[in-house]
């Protein structure tokens, strides 16, 4: 009689449980990065009435009879299924793709986030809401060297590019072969001394013959010497192939004598001038990318995703932070996109992969279950109540 009395506690015990569960679940419907949580419940010891024996030759064997004690909870387990994208436009606003977590600092301890709702603080360090910082790799001189311990990921925003001198120049197009007109053909290009000031570069080309062309380069400081670039019969290839002007290589390999109209043009020189930040991307394999006011971009930081063997071993410790445990195993850090690790999407948050249709049916299972089992209680509760009125 007892028993049925506290098998019911137990039930009720453990569906109030599934109910907690399932409330909190509910409740983080629209949390960012949010994973819910499952109850799995188990029986309880079981009391022995009568052991099994064994057949013998005049008597069959008997089987055990045992009366249960009750459930319990077994796990409280963690779905670690993809959220539905929700598209922020913020650029530092991130979302994983596939498996792995964001690695925040909290102080001196490491934690785990699939939240990826960041912004950058006065410091230009990348941060969630509540302060943490972003971990991952600096970028020096546009090189990332994920091989070393990571660290805070930092937006330097007085960051400049130093100018760089102009050392190459590639030209190419067509000089008219059948041209009669005795008017030069020029072209010019934006190059950069060492201070990054500009300077402007023209070369000037006057046919001399059939087969062969004389430039003339300048900046209109100094002026070379005129340099005869010949062509091959059918005006494919040009002799010599390059010039020097200045401490400059010129590449004139691409240009050709053809019939037909003037398409030479300057393409390319490898100078810049100075350049400050002036906004940035993020890739989808996590690089930081810096944009600068000279044209020219440069990664300055790589963002880290964490891996775990088992991610459901996670510790849930509030903020949708987890901590790794001895049963998660040890964090596998690593760059987005490899190692089995997902790949950032930027301008959106994973949303909560809380499924309210599957929660609500468990709310309705958690309600007849508790239901059920005070059922139990109230007819045990009448068995002795029976049993006390047999005698008056």
């Amino acid at each position: 009689m007892l028993r049925s009395l506290f098998s019911g506690i137990s039930g009720l015990r453990t569906h109030q449980q599934m109910m907690d569960v399932t409330g909190n679940n509910i409740a983080n419907v629209n949390t960012t990065g949010f994973k819910a949580s499952q109850t799995v419940f188990e029986d309880t010891l079981s009391q022995m009435i009568k052991a099994a024996s064994a057949p013998r030759d005049e008597f069959g064997g008997t089987n055990p009879s045992q009366i249960g004690l009750g459930v319990r909870l077994a796990s409280v387990t963690t779905s670690f299924t993809q959220g539905s994208a929700q598209s922020t436009g913020r650029s530092t606003d991130l979302m994983v793709s596939g498996d792995g977590f964001f690695v925040l600092r909290n102080d001196n301890d490491l934690t785990y986030t699939r939240a990826g709702a960041f912004s950058f603080d006065a410091n230009g360090r990348l941060c969630n809401p509540d302060g943490m910082i972003v971990q991952g790799w600096p970028g020096v001189s546009g090189a990332v060297d994920t091989n070393i311990a990571p660290g805070d990921v930092t937006l330097p925003v007085g960051i400049l590019l130093p100018p760089v001198a102009s050392t190459a120049i590639t030209i190419s197009g067509n000089l008219p072969a059948d041209t009669t007109s005795t008017t030069p053909v020029s072209q010019s290009i934006t190059t950069y001394d060492g201070q990054g000031s500009e300077v402007i570069v023209t070369a000037t080309w006057t046919r001399n013959s059939a087969t062969s062309w004389d430039v003339v380069v300048s900046d209109g400081t100094t002026t070379a010497p005129a340099a005869t670039v010949a062509f091959t019969a059918d005006g494919s290839t040009p002799t010599p192939t390059s010039l020097a002007f200045g401490g400059i290589a010129i590449d004139i390999s691409g240009v050709s004598s053809y019939a037909g109209k003037a398409t030479i043009a300057a393409q390319s020189q490898d100078g810049s001038a100075m350049g400050s930040l002036s906004g940035f991307i993020i890739s989808p394999d996590g690089l930081v990318i810096g944009t600068f006011t000279n044209g020219l971009k440069q990664t300055l930081a790589q963002i880290a995703l964490a891996n775990f063997n088992n991610p459901p071993g996670l510790e849930k410790i509030g903020e949708t932070m987890f901590r790794d445990t001895i049963n998660s195993g040890l964090a596998q850090l690593g760059q987005p996109g490899a190692g089995g690790r997902g790949t950032l999407i930027t301008g959106s948050l994973e949303m909560s992969n809380v499924d309210l249709g599957q929660e609500f049916t468990g709310l309705i299972i958690a309600q007849r279950g508790f239901q059920a089992n005070s059922k139990i209680i109230s007819a045990s509760d009448e068995l002795l109540q029976d049993l006390v009125n047999m005698k008056r």
